[in-house]
């Protein structure tokens, strides 16, 4: 039987480790690698964001940037991550991310639709967590209002807003999907 992992054994392990692993109460998961169209999106999501923050303190991370939810114990990677509290300045992980995109796909779509969601709505600073379809163009975003209701959308086109403390960006699907090739 193995006894639960505390999270200074987790953190300098993932320091060491070829492989990520994400941490949920004392238990280590394996991650997967990921495709091309996968990439990209992520890739093009935190350029724009990257260009857009620009000269703030706000801070993009992708894919090896952990963000710690304490209210459920765990340690996730979001594939895009961003940051506009000076004060969320630890080196291995964030705490106060306003904007967190997962992109889908087969092996993590239930637990980035379940789990994660509920994980990360718990997180008092997050406005948006968006869920990128890299099969088709399709982003679904949930979104913190300020009276503290989350509403659900979905965006097949156009354009979305969003929005980090001083910081707005809007964002394209169009630029979302930029040389992503889908599948037939």
């Amino acid at each position: 039987m193995n006894l639960p992992l505390d999270v200074e054994t987790y953190l300098q392990g993932e320091l060491e480790s070829e492989i990520r692993h994400e941490y949920v109460a004392g238990e280590v998961f394996a991650m997967g690698g990921a495709a091309e169209a996968h990439n990209r999106i992520s890739l093009n999501l935190a350029f724009h964001l990257r260009a857009a923050s620009r000269g703030t303190p706000c801070g993009v991370f992708i894919s090896d940037m952990k963000v710690r939810v304490q209210e459920h114990d765990a340690f996730y990677y979001p594939d895009v991550l961003l940051t506009c509290d000076p004060h969320d300045a630890h080196p291995l992980y964030k705490t106060s991310p306003c904007l967190l995109v997962e992109v889908l796909s087969a092996s993590t779509e239930v637990r980035d639709r379940r789990e994660k969601l509920l994980a990360y709505r718990s997180l008092a600073s997050l406005r948006d967590y968006l869920l990128v379809a890299q099969d088709q163009r399709r982003v679904e975003r949930y979104r913190h209002r300020e009276d503290g209701d989350w509403v659900y959308e979905v965006f097949e086109a156009g354009t979305l807003h969003l929005g980090c403390d001083a910081l707005a960006v809007d964002i394209s699907m169009d630029d979302i999907y930029e040389d992503v090739v889908f599948e037939t």
